[in-house]
């Protein structure tokens, strides 16, 4: 199994640390958020970001993937790259640079769309979500299902085990956390999305689904 850095995975580490650092910069910062993280879907707030600024804070079409280039800070952006840099390099290799970049970003607006869709019928809060985390879980689920027998563990349970059991348990925790509300301020729902999201386009590539490609993918 290759961990080299390929180029979609290396542009994707690229852009997002270059635009985190933009969001380091203050005069950026909240203008970065407002219009760049993810929003609810429906009229605009202005609001009075912690720096004084006041700006016209709301959903725009384009956030359903510019969301997921933006972090909330240190701890989240070097878990988020290092598992881009884990996962992404092996899943590119087996699936080209052109379904990569396609999986990479199906996740992303899938996820985007499974946050929307919560945050509107059950949280009803207006509070921007950001992160990769969602594409990152759609790597997650392609590498188990690519590389089902390789041995991985969690930090804090250190016990190794196969990729598809540490998958399936991962997006288990995941779903126990969304539903139970016990780790607040998490996106647990835009992290399943881009699960289920990726899994349903790698079926569908295979020609696993009713509807089939016109080309199945064999690797």
């Amino acid at each position: 199994m290759n961990y080299d850095l390929p180029p979609v995975t290396r542009a994707l580490l690229i852009a997002n640390v270059a635009i985190f650092l933009l969001e380091l910069v203050p005069s950026l910062h909240w203008v970065i958020i407002a219009y760049g993280a993810l929003w609810p879907v429906g009229p605009a707030h202005m609001m009075q970001f912690p720096d004084g600024s006041f700006l016209n804070a709301g959903f725009h079409v384009w956030q359903i993937v510019t969301y997921a280039f933006l972090h909330g800070g240190w701890t989240h952006i070097a878990f988020n790259m290092f598992a881009l840099w884990m996962f992404g390099g092996p899943v590119e290799h087996l699936l080209g640079a052109k379904h990569y970049t396609i999986y990479y970003f199906a996740c992303a607006i899938t996820a985007a769309f499974a946050n929307m869709l919560v945050a509107h019928f059950f949280v009803h809060g207006f509070y921007p979500t950001l992160g990769a985390s969602g594409a990152i879980f759609g790597l997650l689920v392609a590498f188990g299902l690519m590389y089902p027998q390789v041995k991985m563990f969690l930090i804090f349970l250190p016990i190794p085990m196969p990729a598809w059991v540490f998958v399936i348990g991962y997006i288990a925790l995941e779903l126990f956390f969304g539903v139970s509300g016990y780790e607040p301020g998490v996106a647990h729902f835009a992290h399943l999305g881009g699960a289920v999201g990726g899994f349903l386009l790698l079926q569908y590539w295979r020609g696993k689904l009713p509807f089939k490609p016109r080309r199945i993918l064999t690797r």
